[in-house]
């Protein structure tokens, strides 16, 4: 009963100062204000309060004993350690330098026949060399759209 009549009264406050906020048009700040005083209500119809009480009663349990109990602090230990190592081998797996695959030994590497590169193309006259060359089809098809 108590419970109730706590639920109501939050949610009560809440609506009357996003209430407020509304009259000064502040519309973003009230739907929150709202949101929040929504929340005693709803856990308290839903019946989510034992749970909360659950929770936080053995979450308490858990705090004493992590003062207290040498076995959490070994937990706690191996957990650090289990997450170091998984970070360490990502950061060196994306560097590339473990578990990488041996090479194969050249004699069994198939050769491949030399291709004949092309020579550059030279800059027409009149414009200047940028690096960008090889876009000269896109240029064209842009400039064949109009754009």
């Amino acid at each position: 009963m108590l419970t109730a009549a706590i639920s109501f009264a939050l949610t009560a406050g809440g609506v009357a100062v996003a209430g407020l906020r509304a009259y000064r048009r502040r519309f973003l700040s009230a739907t929150r204000w709202l949101a929040v005083a929504l929340i005693p209500v709803g856990l308290y119809l839903t019946g989510l309060f034992p749970v909360a009480r659950t929770i936080g009663s053995e979450f308490a349990a858990w705090a004493t004993k992590l003062v207290f109990d040498p076995r959490v602090w070994t937990g706690i230990v191996l957990l650090g350690v289990s997450a170091v190592l998984l970070v360490t081998t990502r950061w060196v797996g994306r560097r590339g330098a473990v578990d990488s695959a041996p090479e194969r030994p050249a004699a069994a590497a198939p050769e491949r026949p030399a291709v004949a590169s092309a020579p550059p193309k030279k800059p027409a006259a009149g414009k200047r060399d940028d690096g960008l060359g090889d876009f000269t089809d896109i240029e064209e098809i842009l400039r064949k759209r109009g754009i």
